[in-house]
């Protein structure tokens, strides 16, 4: 086989292409006759000769184009691009040239295949359910069809069916199903989430499934005479491989092919019976019978892998502003760069692919560490301006790069400069609290580790350079964090000053070192789940004079003031007459005398620890001014972080400036003067004495060399998962020997989309939840406006019918005569014929008045209104869905019974289904907990509170019960449905209820992916990947990830059911509680 290679060869005007064997192609589809292959190989569709051979580009346009379909004629191709901003459907001639645009909605399309007669292109989308129906909104994808000419679509199926192939009679079609949440490239699961192959008869509306597997079965392909399925199985522990079965009898298997170690993907099969599929990123094509044949590729591309021009006024990941206030170094993109506070010049300091962060500056103003992950492993780096006539960094002519400790012993990071800068800290390992000595490179270890688990923490130099605050986790109850502070010198342990079962966090030192700022939610209003309390500004003061200066009333404090003023004039007067006399080494002395250590005063400081903020909020940073008389902080009372201000004295509080910003935090320069908001989307300057705001600009411009970028991002997430994988064995896989086969791929990848599919695939190979790589490009494209309806998908007139105003939306009014039945004729003056595709009417106008001209009966008449998003009314669905699974419980059990559904585990879901239980339900016989669909969070110990309550007083006024005890918990009985879509926590939470035995679990059997994630951002932002770093482990040492949950009552929805608007598991859930309370009387 041909290697790649990149040798351009450069003539006087233009780059020559060059030929090379390509790999990881993807989207692979043969022809109808068998004689060419259709695929997707860095962002571009092409097509080959099924024997090899030199392959043609099709498209050559800046989007991505992906998954080809052929024409059963052979003589077009329907694909998906994201020319318009996401991906549509479009359709070209087989032999290349402009493609026509099919779809206009900005949900994404995707094809997935024509129909027999080729006048269709079916496409999956979640555009939307039917009225009727009893499916969950706004999760899965629906099936539909668009003429291959354009114009309006149909819906054809309202739930899932990818990669359909059909019957040559129209009769019937295959399709592999969807049924949750989990990464497509996930491999070796076995659970009720994985893919089965399903037949669908067009003339009777029946599915049924021809697997039901526990592993995953995709790409289902009929043989031409119908007779066959050809399908992808994952069986008996091995690796995805060719099967085919008969239609008539699928517990007939046949393995066809026999690979190892990787998968086998996207199987086509030709009428001629060839089959079609990519093994290792490699085309084989292969008849039944036969060996596996490569197909030999040439691809011809003029790509010149120049550096890309990058440029950033927005977007720092760190930030330190220097001393004399006059400089902030920042990280961007990986690189640090420092910019003139006061004219916005901005340089570059470092220009590597590899990542750098935690930048910080050094006293002198012309000093820098940051971390950098060189060489596989982070390090620290120093770099200084090396010429004296250089006066800052912006302006500088030569920067001196230098490693400080850069061996592969250690990971070294979150570095920061002592007061003097002599020294470093840093975190090692992520966890061991370290210190260098820059002149010497001497090491000290301050804290050992054990009071940490990952991912570093914060921490702090004192004033006086002798104390460091920092987080720990202090009674082995992560992920609750306490404030403790240490010696610098590491001689003793460090003293946790909360010792709350609280979140205690941020510590940094305020008031010349005499106290330590710090974050806590202990008074705030309570999370229900892991995150998202509010939270207060606390102060720990190291000294009871400073305890005591600060409890002072207005009067007695400027009283004071005045005093220390009158004391140090005198003190100043007396010492310059005493230094007349004396020698210059004498008055070196004297100045060395000045400087005094913070006087820490241990004991009784729990009782110095005082909460400063009148309210509690959701605070991002805050600290308090060198006087001591105010306290700043970010806060979030209303959307984005807003500026506001404390006065500690009079103990009134302002906002300064409304941010509206993403979280940010505070540095201050040396003399305490001005104050510095630093975040992603924002940096200003606050002079604390006139408390003027002023705009920090930098153009941070950079050339990125993307292809080696990829490269150390791909390493990166390959190290990170080494890392931090929750279990060290890494389920069994040779990991070094697995990411190398990977590597390979990144030659031929020159796109996010693709690499994060590659970082997805390699994930994939652990077999574990919450892992992949995602890809969330920039909004590009006009988004569709959404007018809150639902419309008779079955009309085939003119106009739009409307089934539906959809309560809440923008119909939804008392002088809208909308109503179910009306026709929408046009939309701002432009008439909707019966193949108009309306959606393309509508785009880019959400938030606009927009002229709805319907009519009913014979009336005409116009309407204006603003059309929501997309995301708006699927809250609305969601709460459709939930009033009509409540109804139907109320309906079904004579009222006895209520309903709730937790749509996610966290606060706000919480306090939904606690205020209806014990709010409108509390006088129900019993309630129904409904997990479906959820995706996650930590709530598995407040559901199982509330759930486990058994009734053991009643309140009695005067004979007259009022209230039963526990008041807090439900004290009657509950049963729980679940199903294949619970995911994360939806798994833990009725894991937890099943093992308290709090009731009976009804639904569908639940995958195990019971683990917490780390979704990491890449230096690349439009990049995400994520890493279970926590595991749940039972008892018996059984880990709850990859255990499969199942019910008490097994109930599959069937396809026809939801359709129709019946809910068969959530009726069973209503049966079988009704029987239990049944059997008690």
């Amino acid at each position: 086989m041909k290697k790649l290679f990149a040798t351009i060869i450069v003539a006087s005007t233009a780059a020559v292409g060059f030929a090379a064997t390509p790999l990881w192609m993807r989207d692979v589809k043969i022809s109808p006759d068998g004689s060419q292959i259709a695929f997707c190989y860095k962002g571009d569709i092409y097509k080959v000769a099924s024997t090899g051979g030199p392959a043609v580009r099709l498209t050559s346009h800046d989007s991505y184009e992906s998954v080809p379909v052929w024409s059963p004629d052979g003589k077009q191709i329907a694909f998906a691009s994201d020319r318009y901003g996401n991906n549509d459907v479009f359709i070209m001639n087989a032999d290349g040239g402009s493609a026509v645009r099919l779809t206009t909605k900005s949900g994404g399309e995707v094809p997935e295949a024509f129909s027999p007669d080729g006048k269709y292109v079916y496409f999956s989308a979640n555009n939307q359910k039917p009225a009727a129906s009893a499916l969950f909104p706004d999760v899965l994808l629906e099936l539909y069809k668009v003429p291959a000419t354009g114009g309006r679509q149909e819906q054809a199926l309202p739930t899932p069916a990818e990669c359909l192939s059909f019957a040559k009679d129209g009769s019937m079609f295959v399709y592999q199903d969807r049924k949750g949440y989990e990464d497509v490239w996930r491999k070796h699961h076995t659970s009720s989430v994985t893919r089965d192959i399903w037949a669908y008869d067009t003339e009777t509306g029946k599915h049924t499934n021809l697997t039901a597997h526990a592993g995953e079965d995709l790409c289902p392909a009929l043989s031409a005479d119908g007779s066959t399925v050809y399908f992808l199985s994952e069986r008996n522990g091995g690796s995805m491989n060719v099967y085919s079965m008969p239609l008539a009898n699928p517990a007939a298997l046949t393995k066809i092919s026999d690979f190892s170690t990787h998968p086998v993907r996207f199987l086509s099969v030709a009428d001629n019976g060839t089959m079609c599929y990519t093994y290792d990123g490699a085309i084989y094509t292969q008849l039944n019978g036969e060996k596996p044949a490569l197909v030999d590729i040439d691809i011809v591309r003029d790509d010149v892998d120049l550096p890309s021009s990058l440029s950033f006024t927005n977007g720092a990941t760190s930030a330190s502003v220097s001393p004399d206030g006059k400089q902030v170094a920042f990280t961007v993109r990986g690189n640090v760069f420092v910019t003139s506070v006061e004219y916005g010049t901005t340089k570059q300091i470092t220009n590597t692919v590899e990542g750098e962060a935690d930048v910080d500056f050094g006293a002198d103003n012309r000093s820098l560490v940051y971390a950098s992950e060189r060489n596989g492993h982070w390090g620290l780096y120093t770099a200084r301006i090396k010429r004296s006539d250089d006066l800052n960094f912006p302006n500088a002519t030569l920067i001196d790069e230098q490693p400080l400790l850069a061996d592969s012993l250690a990971d070294r990071q979150n570095p920061k400069f002592s007061p003097d800068g002599k020294e470093v800290a840093f975190i090692e390992d992520e966890c061991r609290l370290m210190v260098v000595n820059v002149a010497t490179k001497a090491v000290r270890q301050v804290t050992d580790g054990s009071e940490w688990f990952m991912g570093g923490f914060n921490y702090a130099w004192s004033p006086d350079g002798k104390w460091f605050s920092l987080e720990i986790i202090g009674n082995g109850h992560d992920p609750y964090s306490d404030v403790a502070i240490v010696k610098a010198d590491g001689s003793e342990k460090p003293v946790n000053l909360t010792g709350s079962g609280y979140f205690s966090s941020q510590p940094r030192w305020v008031l010349d070192g005499n106290a330590v700022l710090f974050l806590t939610d202990r008074y705030g209003m309570r999370s229900h789940a892991s995150w998202g309390s509010l939270n207060d500004v606390m102060l720990v003061f190291m000294n009871k004079d400073a305890y005591d200066k600060f409890r002072l009333s207005k009067e007695d404090y400027e009283l004071q003031k005045e005093l220390e003023k009158e004391q140090k004039k005198n003190a100043e007067k007396a010492d310059a007459d005493k230094k007349k006399g004396k020698k210059k080494d004498d008055k070196k002395a004297d100045k060395k005398e000045e400087k005094k250590d913070i006087d820490v005063q241990l004991d009784g400081i729990e009782d110095r620890i005082v909460r400063i903020t009148p309210n509690s909020s959701e605070i991002a940073d805050a600290i308090v001014d060198a006087d001591g008389e105010s306290l700043y902080y970010l806060s979030a009372f209303e959307e984005g972080y807003d500026l506001w201000k404390l006065d500690l004295r009079k103990k009134s509080t302002e906002c300064l400036k409304k941010l509206d910003t993403s979280s940010a935090q505070f540095d201050v320069q040396k003399d305490g003067k001005c104050i510095f908001i630093l975040g992603s989307r924002i940096m200003q300057k606050l002079t604390v004495a006139s408390d003027k705001m002023e705009r920090i600009s930098y153009k941070a411009e950079m050339k990125m060399d993307l292809a080696k970028e990829r490269e150390y991002m791909f390493d990166h997430v390959c190290r990170q998962e080494a890392r931090h994988f929750y279990r060290t064995d890494m389920h069994g896989v040779d990991w070094p020997m697995m990411t190398a086969a990977y590597r390979k791929f990144l030659p031929h990848i020159n796109n996010n989309a693709d690499f994060a599919e590659l970082l997805s695939e390699m994930l994939g190979e652990l077999n574990v939840s919450h892992t992949g790589g995602r890809y969330r490009a920039g909004a590009r494209g006009e988004a569709t406006a959404n007018l809150g309806l639902f419309y008779d998908l079955s009309y085939e007139g003119k106009g739009v019918k409307i089934d539906e105003v959809i309560a809440g939306g923008p119909f939804d009014n008392a002088s809208s005569k909308v109503k179910k039945g009306c026709i929408i004729e046009k939309i701002n003056g432009q008439e909707i014929s019966a193949d108009t595709d309306f959606y393309a009417l509508l785009a880019g106008l959400t938030g606009e008045k927009v002229l709805i001209s319907l009519s009913d009966s014979g009336k005409q008449w116009d309407e204006v209104v603003k059309p929501i998003s997309d995301g708006a009314c699927g809250a609305l669905l969601y709460r459709r869905w939930i009033k009509q699974r409540a109804a139907d419980v109320d309906r079904w059990s004579n009222g006895r019974l209520g309903y709730v559904h937790i749509e996610s585990m966290d606060d706000n879901s919480f306090r939904t289904v606690y205020s209806d239980v014990l709010g409108k339900y509390n006088k129900k016989e019993g309630i129904v907990i409904d997990t479906r669909f959820n995706g996650g969070g930590r709530l598995h110990e407040d559901i199982e509170i509330l759930f486990s309550g058994t009734k053991y007083l009643t309140q009695v006024y005067r004979g007259r019960e009022a209230c039963d005890m526990p008041s807090r918990r439900w004290n009657k009985p509950s049963i729980m449905v679940q199903g294949e879509a619970n995911y994360s926590n939806a798994h833990g939470t009725p894991w937890v209820y099943k093992h308290m035995r709090l009731g009976k679990l009804v639904g569908a059997p639940v995958p195990g992916t019971m683990t917490s994630v780390w979704w990491e951002r890449l230096q690349d932002s439009s990049l995400i990947f994520g890493t279970p770093v926590i595991g749940y482990r039972t008892a018996e040492g059984n880990y709850l990830e990859n255990s499969q949950l199942e019910p008490d009552i097994y109930v599959l929805n069937s396809p026809e059911d939801a359709a129709n608007g019946l809910d068969a598991q959530l009726k069973a859930a209503v049966d079988e509680l009704l029987r239990e309370l049944d059997a008690k009387k």
